[in-house]
């Protein structure tokens, strides 16, 4: 299992960085494919519970949603999510499915959940210090979940949250806080010339919100009655499970990057 991990991890690291590098299109393709994929598995795991979500429709608003953010200038958000309800329940109107109205309010959550926090990847990239605030925000998810992982596994005793992740323990957590706020420390006046002192706050945050991505992902699989998203990936499961903390860092550190900046 930790074999496939580290080769997968190996394969996958470099090619993302690399496109993030390369930036403009090649970094909004990589994040509209994989808004694709994490949709089709989560609107797969809502098949699979039992529900009948408008799967087409919701992946592509998906694309539209996070491409809004490289073309934003031209494009209105406040227009395409209008556009995006009024079709969609005009759409589950026609459905004879069994609960037309909660399988339109879960492809809904789908699509804001995947649509508008990818939408901050590419916002993120495209600031004029973008590469250097995304590489932050991946660094530090990586390093936060690696510090966890492996702090969890050595000293892990007391459950953190086993309604939803029985797996994680209190420990994991504080070694992956302990490890992450360090990194920031670190990252933060070398990548983005912050303060030590804001590397470290923004890496403290980093490490309070990664987890939630995670049981937040863990509570709608757990519902669905799956343990991963798919098995696209050896070691790690879905393309889901590989975006679950980083959904909730970096808009977070988008917001940090914009309001915060390198002071």
């Amino acid at each position: 299992m930790l074999r496939d991990r580290v080769l997968s991890t190996v394969v996958l690291a470099p090619l993302v960085i690399g496109l993030a590098y390369l930036g403009g299109l090649w970094f909004l393709g990589l994040m509209l494919l994989a808004g694709a994929l994490a949709g089709w598995e989560y609107f797969s795991l809502l098949a699979h519970g039992g529900h009948t979500p408008l799967r087409w429709l919701g992946l592509i608003a998906i694309v539209i949603i996070i491409a809004e953010a490289y073309w934003a200038q031209a494009w209105s958000l406040r227009l395409v999510l209008t556009a995006l309800i009024l079709i969609s329940l005009s759409a589950a109107l026609f459905r004879t499915t069994q609960a037309p109205v909660t399988d339109w309010a879960w492809t809904l959550a789908g699509v804001f959940y995947f649509g508008l926090l990818l939408n901050h990847f590419v916002a993120l990239r495209n600031l004029p210090q973008g590469l250097p605030w995304l590489l932050v925000a991946l660094l530090l998810t990586w390093i936060t979940d690696t510090g966890a992982y492996f702090s969890g596994r050595a000293l892990g005793r007391h459950k953190l949250w086993p309604r939803h992740s029985p797996k994680k323990t209190w420990e994991g957590a504080i070694g992956g806080w302990l490890v992450g706020t360090a990194a920031g420390a670190l990252l933060g006046p070398w990548l983005v010339g912050q303060t030590p002192w804001a590397g470290a706050a923004l890496g403290g945050l980093v490490c309070l919100i990664a987890p939630f991505g995670d049981l937040a992902e863990s509570m709608v699989k757990r519902q669905m009655g799956a343990k991963d998203s798919s098995h696209l990936i050896p070691g790690h499961g879905g393309i889901w499970d590989r975006l679950d903390s980083l959904l909730f860092v970096v808009p977070v550190v988008y917001y940090w990057a914009t309001l915060v900046g390198a002071h």
